[in-house]
């Protein structure tokens, strides 16, 4: 196990504990703001609650595995002899990653074809830049792993596209009140994605052991946290806003009040 001082086990340790709790109140936010939004963007809201209440339960493994690598005691930190185990990162981004796109998809209530072509292509996509990335985040040395991170850019790259491209004259059909939403919705998504690979590639800047064991965990956390929470909220105020236009009802920030 990589020596860390108290303070970076520490640190580590109560991000992670921030962040699933975190996970577990954006899933209840999430799943609850369901009956405020009509039926078409319900299914985007349970997809959007059940990201987050996926990254809760690998976080609740990520923080166990994390105490069990470590003994504190009296202020001096000792491995246990018990591997942390990173690989729930991955598990989580597989399933999660995908899921972030569909939601997205969802709540712009596309044509029934054209959302399960994006869905699928997406989705794909999501899948192969994650299992491309994982051989290079355990790879012992660097030209390993920024192989494996090369390839892994290329279906990143393909999203990005997508996302931008893609989506851009799917968006300019949506309602005026959320166009706005849906275009920061989708800076965002590129926007802490992009953070990932630079996390990635914290041991090519000369940091090692225990600060850039920290750096990645620290970095990975809060990308999530931007990518799904706040992705997330997002969603829901769309959905939120099309429901009252759909309704034909005034709203006042993302409540909808009675005319």
């Amino acid at each position: 196990m990589t020596q860390l001082t108290v303070g970076q086990y520490t640190l580590v340790y109560n991000a992670f504990s921030f962040t699933l709790a975190t996970m577990a109140a954006a899933s209840i936010f999430l799943w609850m703001g369901r009956s405020q939004v009509s039926t078409s963007y319900k299914t985007a809201l349970t997809i959007s609650g059940l990201v987050t209440a996926i990254a809760a339960y690998h976080y609740f493994r990520i923080f166990n595995s994390w105490e069990s690598a470590y003994t504190l005691r009296n202020d001096a930190l000792t491995a246990t002899g018990f591997a942390f185990n990173d690989a729930y990162r991955y598990v989580d981004w597989l399933l999660t990653v995908p899921l972030l796109l569909i939601e997205l998809i969802l709540v712009m209530k596309l044509p029934q074809s054209e959302t399960v072509s994006r869905s699928f292509r997406l989705g794909f996509a999501a899948v192969l830049m994650i299992g491309l990335g994982y051989p290079g985040e355990i790879a012992g040395d660097n030209a390993t792993r920024a192989l494996w991170g090369t390839l892994s850019t290329i279906p990143f790259i393909y999203i990005v596209w997508a996302l931008f491209k893609g989506l851009g004259e799917s968006i300019n059909r949506q309602p005026e009140n959320v166009r706005g939403l849906i275009k920061s919705a989708r800076l965002l998504t590129f926007a802490s994605w992009g953070f990932y690979p630079l996390v990635y590639m914290l041991p090519y800047t000369g940091l090692s052991g225990g600060a850039v064991t920290t750096g990645v965990q620290i970095g990975y956390t809060f990308a999530d946290i931007i990518s799904k929470v706040g992705l997330g909220i997002l969603v829901y105020n769309i959905a939120v806003r099309k429901s009252a236009a759909e309704r034909d009802e005034p709203f006042a920030g993302n409540r909808p009040i009675a005319a």
